[in-house]
């Protein structure tokens, strides 16, 4: 289902997403995770966790990454083992960022395994094994992979990175690291609050105005034109994206809805911020 105004937007919107193209994993262990289907033949591995397999009570059950909503850090810190055990990388080497919806940019090298970067929503490496990992309940996850210079980045996107240019800036990295080059990069756009879900209200379309590309498209009012607008952020990430370089034929779109599918992912919204956090992991491999 398309929700731009603009029909030359729809279209572009079916050929962005590949709806259902996420595969469902049980582990051995309990934990459940997805897959993108766009990754699967490329030397590069990538997770994304559900509410599953982990240890945590209610309201963060089970498999919570957050420290900050009130759960016991040695539950969280058996959570991170218990998914890294079920994708096969040591927790202990995982890179991560502390995110402030911000549009930062680290780059990672093999001596950073394990670190905590400060202050930082995206990471980019091209170093073999070192996994780089994301935390969300309903912000975007935004992977990039580059097969030809063997490069990895990915970032968190709420609305204030997306209007921001979290993604582009993450590309940008890549290019200035590596050489990469947008036409060669696939793009991953992961579990998050989708279209028909994320209310907003008018300081969000207004930051929107400013910053985005025709941004009328992004938005719908689906209860007239003088209520709040519901903001989709899968496109308006893919379609910056797709400004940048990155044909819309090798961006994947999950459109998995968080904030309705609270079976398998934690929602902020749906949940009133009673919840836990899942988790995007990725690594490169050898090719």
């Amino acid at each position: 289902m398309c929700f731009a105004s603009e029909s030359d937007i729809c279209s572009e919107y079916q050929k962005v997403v590949h709806l259902n193209a996420m595969q469902r994993v049980l582990h051995p262990n309990g934990v459940i995770t997805y897959t993108f289907d766009s990754l699967a033949n490329q030397s590069v591995s990538a997770h994304v966790s559900t509410r599953h397999g982990g240890v945590s009570p209610a309201p963060w059950h089970t498999l919570n990454f957050s420290v900050k909503r009130g759960d016991e850090p040695a539950r969280v810190q058996e959570n991170r083992q218990r998914f890294a055990d079920a994708v096969g990388v040591n927790w202990r080497d995982v890179v991560y960022g502390h995110q402030v919806h911000g549009t930062t940019v680290a780059k990672v090298e093999s001596s950073d395994a394990g670190r905590w970067f400060d202050a930082t929503d995206g990471l980019i490496t091209d170093a073999i094994g070192l996994p780089l990992s994301w935390v969300f309940a309903d912000c975007v996850p935004v992977l990039l992979y580059d097969p030809v210079r063997h490069a990895l980045g990915g970032c968190h996107a709420g609305w204030r990175g997306t209007v921001n240019g979290a993604a582009v800036a993450t590309l940008w990295a890549m290019q200035a690291a590596y050489g990469s080059e947008p036409a060669q990069l696939l793009a991953c756009i992961g579990p998050s609050i989708g279209p028909s879900s994320y209310e907003v209200g008018p300081e969000v379309v207004q930051m929107a105005q400013a910053k985005l590309p025709r941004p009328a498209r992004f938005f719908r009012y689906p209860n007239g034109p003088e209520q709040n607008a519901y903001f989709d952020l899968w496109q308006a990430n893919a379609q910056q994206l797709i400004q940048a370089g990155i044909p819309a034929a090798q961006i994947e779109i999950s459109a998995i809805d968080t904030a309705q599918s609270t079976n398998d992912f934690f929602s902020h919204r749906a949940e009133h911020g009673q919840c836990g956090l899942f988790a995007m992991l990725a690594w490169l491999t050898e090719r």
